[in-house]
């Protein structure tokens, strides 16, 4: 699903200020589907030449946090933003200790570059890097794959659970087992 930003903001280039991050969340939360499969969201930036921290936290974070809170199997990615939107979201994701997936696409909405913007502590960059080498994982085959780590299946749980509350992970479960996979294939 494809949501375009610049459509729900009246045509707008340039958004700023938080009154106008919340009604775009509000729109956003309005066009979100309800459906219990994983699902993409893609929050197309596409067009918009200026975005303001204060209108990204309220708009982008407070939508993320609302999808990853209320609609677990929704998953918001930003979409085909302008260096100077890019620019202002990592500064705001970085002083939130936060991350955020984020791709371009073609004109097919094919994913042509991706990547999460934000900082991983040492711990999740290093789950995150073992799921992306695995392709699909569940805690108990981490602690197998890799006993020379210390870790053991409590703790690489709450690893994966942690990148999957920020969006970064689809956890979908089998039974009592959690199984975690990238959001965005071949990040």
């Amino acid at each position: 699903m494809k949501l375009h930003i610049q459509s729900l903001a009246s045509q707008s280039r340039v958004l700023a200020g938080s009154a106008a991050g919340r009604k775009l969340l509000a729109m956003l939360i309005d066009a979100t589907p309800a459906g219990t499969a994983p699902e993409k969201v893609f929050l197309d930036f596409a067009g918009i030449e200026v975005a303001t921290v204060s209108f990204l936290r309220e708009s982008v974070i407070g939508y993320r946090d609302f999808t990853r809170s209320s609609r677990q199997n929704i998953y918001p990615i930003i979409t085909n933003p302008e260096p100077t939107v890019l620019e202002e979201l990592e500064h705001l994701v970085k002083a939130l200790n936060d991350v955020l997936w984020c791709c371009w696409l073609d004109a097919r909405d094919n994913i042509i570059r991706q990547q999460f913007i934000g900082e991983l502590d040492p711990a999740q960059r290093q789950t995150f890097e073992k799921v992306r080498e695995l392709g699909m994982s569940t805690a108990p085959q981490l602690a197998d794959r890799f006993p020379d780590t210390g870790i053991g299946t409590t703790a690489w749980n709450n690893r994966l659970s942690g990148l999957a509350a920020k969006g970064l992970l689809v956890e979908t479960r089998q039974g009592k087992t959690k199984s975690f996979r990238l959001v965005l294939e071949g990040s």
